[in-house]
């Protein structure tokens, strides 16, 4: 809603960058709107309470003012879809991130789905790098020749065609502005059904593509249109195009990875009009078909071919080459040609507007086009410059996916390693340890005196991690003590308790209740190590502003948020083992074939959560079915009146749950 009260005068619009900023105006007028509607925290916009407030509405500014509905997404089924800008092919099932979906379907007032999160993730570049050979075939490849080497090594071959090119290129016609291109667009067609020739009009939108269409239903012109609302009709349209007098009005869909035969398609007449039909019939209706589209090929060339006609040039040469391909297929006749205008997004965003506006002016009659090879490079450099932009872009993620790269292999490997491996038992073991090390060293630092020491923090954090009540604060006391004696002593007795545990219950069992914490606990904390790295890569180049590399930066900080999620993983797993409380049920012993379920402590809340059946064992059934929260359940008032005096209301609960103290048993 506050959105909505602003206009273009209260905004910038990059949309080169996809950007949209406040002015002062726009700010202030925001300001008023949130502090009615009680949404603005402290003085101002952007005080450090409202930085949630920001993002959402930066997000809600894109999705009003930037991203546009049949070009960028399409409704349907009360859902946004987005649009493949080079394919023009539905991305379904894609959503944008950092709440920009949600923020287009508040815009279009359709239910707003949550947030996706992100489980796995590797970029195209580093997916096709895991394969040991690497190759492709392309028709357009030449032009990004240099993307080719840089990025996988490979060199681009170009193999002569089967037979010469008789298509024609005629250079583009250049309007002053989208109407006057629009009606000599619609001239041409009119005139090219005219003849018979048939013509693919491509456009670069849904929008567009309606847009031409809108206009030939005034002139009376019959013709298709292909886009993303009629994909399922895709094969039908694309099999008549070449037919003598067509006119077929497409997106990039039709644009790459079709192939238009003139006259039409042989099997897709067979299959449609002979369908049922058998015997000598068939073979009579097979002759026909294939002498009636032999007959309108040679009148089809006869007339020119196929025309292609682009109106507009997209960003990429590419796109443009892949287009004009449709025409003059194995040695077939052809015609394309591109229809400008200075209101072209391609100029409007990205330069050579002023120069060919210039030229424009110099007494051109309204209507009438230019044509001139310096318009056709002006309309080369501007591509040139968004080609050389996007590659960046690309060369950029696949730099910050390296750095992550390295991290994937890590923990997929070890991941693997978990999966394959008969026990677990001793990476586990190996935990625990580590664990202990690293409690004692933070809470005990080495080279300094026991007097300072914080045996409080130690003594509760050996509670929640290791399950374990200890005479820690006692320990201190006694002569000779180090940082070395509170290791053995902490490690001994986590031991101990953990060899108790599982010789509770089966041994079978316990190699898989000790498997399937350990890959719990590392895909959570993978999947939340890939949402930290993903928040940081979208404000390191900040740094940039201190004198830094941002992707040096970037490294660093990676590999600190790695080391911290190994901890993490250690952490969790002593903890929710050693906290975790195994009983044997009485009808566990009359079942041949029972099945166990678990419960476990969530690591980042403290909160049971069931993991569900686990499958069937050969020995008994288990039922993991009480934390140390349960365990620790009946504290009398003296003790958590004790607790009260000696501990933090932010530190972890003494009991073992895992919560905040506040949250548990010091709860007002």
């Amino acid at each position: 809603a506050v959105v909505k009260t602003l206009s273009t005068a209260d905004v910038v619009i990059d949309e080169k960058q996809k950007q949209v900023i406040l002015t002062e105006d726009g700010t202030q007028k925001t300001e008023r709107a949130l502090e009615t509607a009680g949404l603005l925290e402290g003085e101002n916009l952007y005080d450090y309470e409202n930085t949630q407030v920001v993002h959402h509405l930066n997000q809600a500014l894109r999705a009003n003012m930037i991203y546009r509905r049949d070009t960028d997404y399409i409704v349907r089924d009360d859902k946004v879809i987005i649009i493949d800008e080079f394919t023009g092919r539905m991305m379904d099932g894609r959503r944008w991130a950092d709440g920009l979906h949600q923020a287009v379907e508040a815009k279009e007032g359709v239910d707003i789905m949550p947030e996706n999160q992100t489980l796995a993730s590797i970029t195209f570049q580093n997916y096709f790098r895991l394969y040991p050979k690497l190759g492709g075939m392309t028709g357009t490849a030449a032009t990004e020749a240099a993307e080719f080497f840089d990025i996988y090594k490979l060199n681009v071959v170009e193999i002569p065609t089967n037979l010469p090119v008789q298509r024609k290129d005629v250079d583009d016609e250049f309007y002053k502005n989208a109407d006057e291109k629009f009606k000599a667009i619609v001239k041409t067609i009119r005139e090219s059904k005219a003849r018979g020739q048939p013509i693919l009009v491509g456009t670069v939108s849904i929008e567009k593509s309606e847009l031409l269409s809108e206009f030939l239903k005034k002139e009376n012109v019959d013709h298709v249109v292909l886009n993303a609302r009629y994909h399922e009709q895709e094969a039908h349209i694309v099999e008549q195009a070449g037919r003598l007098g067509g006119v077929t009005i497409a997106t990039n869909m039709a644009g790459r990875g079709t192939d238009i035969q003139l006259g039409g398609n042989v099997e897709a007449r067979i299959t449609r009009e002979l369908d049922g039909v058998a015997g000598a019939d068939r073979d009579a209706g097979i002759a026909r078909i294939k002498a009636e589209v032999a007959a309108e090929r040679d009148a089809v060339r006869a007339v020119g071919g196929l025309f292609v006609l682009g109106t507009e040039r997209h960003e990429s040469r590419r796109i443009d080459n892949q287009l004009r391909g449709r025409s003059g297929r194995q040695g077939d006749p052809g015609l394309s040609r591109f229809y400008l205008s200075l209101d072209d997004d391609l100029l409007r965003i990205f330069g050579q507007q002023t120069m060919l506006a210039r030229m424009m002016n110099n007494g051109l009659e309204e209507g009438e086009a230019i044509v001139h090879p310096w318009i056709s490079k002006a309309i080369e450099t501007a591509q040139k410059k968004v080609e050389a932009r996007n590659y960046d872009q690309r060369k950029n993620v696949v730099q910050y996916d390296d750095v992550m790269n390295d991290q994937r292999k890590v923990v997929y490997d070890q991941r693997a390693d978990i999966m394959d491996s008969d026990a677990v038992g001793d990476v586990v073991t190996d935990m625990r340890h580590e664990t202990v090390n690293a409690l004692v060293g933070l809470h005990c630092p080495p080279n300094t005196y026991p007097e300072q020491w914080d045996i409080d923090a130690l003594d509760a954090a050996v509670r929640e991690t290791l399950g374990l009540d200890l005479a820690v604060r006692e320990w201190v006391t006694e002569e000779a003590v180090d940082q070395e004696m509170f290791v053995d002593r902490l490690i001994a007795a986590s031991d101990t308790m953990m060899a108790d545990k599982a010789a509770a219950v089966p041994v079978e069992s316990w190699i898989q209740i000790e498997k399937n914490f350990l890959l719990q606990v590392l895909d959570h904390q993978w999947k939340e190590h890939l949402a930290t790295l993903d928040a940081l890569r979208q404000v390191i180049h900040l740094r940039a502003y201190a004198q830094k590399t941002p992707l040096n930066e970037y490294k660093s900080e990676a590999f600190a948020l790695f080391e911290r999620m190994l901890t993490t993983v250690r952490e969790d797993v002593t903890r929710m083992l050693a906290n975790a409380r195994f009983e044997m049920q009485p009808e566990a012993y009359a079942s041949p074939l029972p099945s166990f379920v678990t419960t476990h402590i969530d690591p980042l809340t403290g909160t049971n959560d069931a993991f569900g059946p686990m499958g069937t064992m050969p020995t008994s059934q288990l039922d993991i079915a009480r934390s140390a929260a349960a365990a620790f359940a009946d504290i009398d008032d003296e003790t958590r009146a004790e607790w009260s005096q000696t501990t933090s209301r932010n530190a972890a609960c003494p009991c073992g749950s895992g919560k905040k103290f506040k949250h548990c048993h010091g709860a007002l």
